[in-house]
């Protein structure tokens, strides 16, 4: 669901150091370094598709590779999370991830306030949605949520609401069909993404920042606007419960190792089996995320045991040494 980043409680499972002399904490990386593994939220404007607005900015900062947290209509604008370089590999974790809309919805009709209301109300919760015959996926009944549709301003035949959503859901269709319930034809008239996942609004910037930001740090070697619009990729598993893992594992599971107790440096006090749980390093670098093996109570309690099963690894190898194998977890 859309997501709200609310503090978590650490806990400690053993007390370890890390060397400073591999690995480096996000903050600290250099601009060429953001530029291969950060990430831009953009404000995307009307007319171009979500493929065109990633290949703007690829050919404005001259990145190889860049990927987008969900594809937004051409005719919709907000936010679009893109990925630069290796920093795509992580862009998955977004995809499936609540969204937030404000949404221009025409009624063709008048409609008493009241009856409005009650009819939008009653499209919170799970609901069938038949994609729209020009859609990207098969077009077959699927189950959504609606997490809230609040309205905020209704003028004659035009209401201004604010809906969170499960991803896929089209809202072009939802008010097609808040329409149909009312009795009267409906339409999306605009619409525009304010958040996805804990990305929000009020954080992004447009191409033209982007472009003015990356021409000041080329030309005048000034890094302050870039390092605004550049984030570190670790930004992307802001939301997600968290282990920090030791540095004597961290190459092991860049090979594709398990996660298993000894690794495990502290963690998130609320991570239960299932969870997908980001892999840390000591340095707060992204190694990787995967479904937890076990809940916080059983592993602060054992000394052998799975963690993490099948990560999706994101580190490149040898960013840390390898150790022999007695030392390794």
């Amino acid at each position: 669901m859309v997501v709200k980043v609310k503090e978590q409680k650490i806990v400690n499972r053993i007390e370890v150091q890390t060397n400073p002399e591999y690995g480096c904490k996000p903050e600290d990386r250099s601009v060429e370094e953001l530029l291969d593994l950060g990430l831009v939220i953009l404000n995307k404007p009307q007319g171009p598709t979500s493929h065109q607005v990633a290949d703007s900015v690829k050919h404005v900062i001259g990145v190889k590779k860049c990927g987008h947290s969900g594809t937004l209509d051409p005719n919709v604008t907000g936010i679009l999370v893109v990925a630069l370089g290796r920093g795509t590999r992580a862009v998955d974790v977004l995809l499936k991830s609540g969204k937030e809309y404000v949404c221009l919805m025409k009624l063709h009709e008048k409609v008493e306030e009241s009856k409005l209301r009650e009819v939008m109300g009653k499209f919170v919760g799970e609901i069938e949605q038949l994609p729209p015959k020009k859609s990207a996926v098969k077009r077959q009944w699927r189950f959504r949520e609606i997490y809230y549709l609040d309205i905020l301003e209704i003028k004659d035949q035009e209401v201004l609401f604010k809906v969170g959503c499960q991803a896929g859901t089209y809202i072009r269709k939802l008010c097609t069909d808040m329409g149909k319930e009312m009795g009267i034809k409906a339409h999306m008239q605009e619409l525009v993404r304010t958040k996805v996942a804990h990305f929000e609004d009020k954080n992004w910037v447009s191409l033209h920042d982007l472009k003015d930001a990356y021409v000041k740090w080329k030309e005048d070697g000034n890094e302050e606007e870039i390092r605004k619009v550049v984030r570190p990729i670790e930004e992307i598993v802001e939301h997600m419960p968290k282990i920090w893992v030791q540095d004597s594992a961290v190459d092991s599971l860049c090979h594709g190792a398990f996660l298993s107790v000894p690794g495990v440096v502290k963690l998130h006090e609320d991570i239960n089996v299932g969870d997908k749980v980001a892999v840390m390093t000591l340095k707060n670098e992204l190694i990787g995320f995967g479904p937890a093996k076990i809940n916080v109570q059983n592993l602060m309690q054992k000394e052998k045991g799975l963690v993490i099963g099948n990560l999706k690894i994101f580190m490149n190898r040898g960013v840390y040494p390898k150790y022999k194998k007695d030392e390794e977890s």
